[in-house]
């Protein structure tokens, strides 16, 4: 993550909103980076640690649960220290309004938790979604915002991309940042109840074929 804001940094950019090119393309990098570890690795952790199921004290949510915990801690970590970094070369890292910052950034975990069961469910059954995930991880960060600001598209185009709960996460993150910064594709409720959806489809899956999964 701080490689990739170096690179950006370093390119000599005028950013879009405010005077700091590091501190833009953070508030677009920590939140989809953060999503894209989080559900990726949760989406393999059944597969990568298949052997442990093999333990009937240990349950399949187990095993996700814990990677997830795993990499929000990693993740809560890189945070700190992108932070501190944007604080000691003299920049303001600290958010105009620090609630709507929290409230975005626990969006994004619940948002990756939830596509991380579903994924992670659905690959012990079918292995190529492992694939499929990561292409999709790919084409999510190339449309969420991250190098651009969506909500400066024509409208047609803006709210097509808003469909991604991604792109939403990442314009609630900024505006936490830049009071000048548009919220009209920022739906809270949108994000919470797509994270939280997934999570739900993932659960009631794992219900229905838990015997079955641990016998793949």
């Amino acid at each position: 993550m701080s490689i990739l804001i170096l690179i950006h940094s370093i390119a000599g950019r005028t950013p879009p909103y405010g005077e700091s090119s590091p501190l833009f393309y953070a508030t677009g990098l920590v939140p989809t980076l953060t999503f894209m570890y989080i559900s990726r690795f949760m989406g393999l952790s059944l597969v990568m640690n298949r052997a442990m199921l093999a333990f009937p004290v240990v349950k399949t949510l187990d095993v996700m649960t814990g990677r997830a915990c795993l990499e929000i801690i990693a993740s809560c970590i890189t945070l700190t220290v992108i932070m501190l970094i944007l604080w000691g070369t003299g920049q303001n890292p600290w958010p105009v309004d620090l609630e709507r910052a929290v409230d975005a950034y626990l969006s994004v975990v619940v948002l990756a938790f939830g596509c991380g069961t579903l994924v992670g469910v659905i690959v012990m059954f079918f292995p190529l979604m492992v694939t499929i995930w990561q292409i999709t991880l790919v084409c999510l960060y190339i449309s969420s915002g991250t190098m651009f600001v969506a909500s400066n598209l024509p409208d047609k185009y803006a709210y097509i991309l808003a469909y991604n709960p991604l792109v939403q996460c990442v314009e609630w993150m900024r505006t936490a940042f830049y009071e000048s910064y548009s919220d009209k594709l920022v739906n809270p409720a949108y994000v919470l109840s797509f994270g939280f959806g997934t999570l739900l489809f993932g659960l009631v899956v794992e219900r229905f074929f838990r015997r079955r999964m641990r016998e793949t």
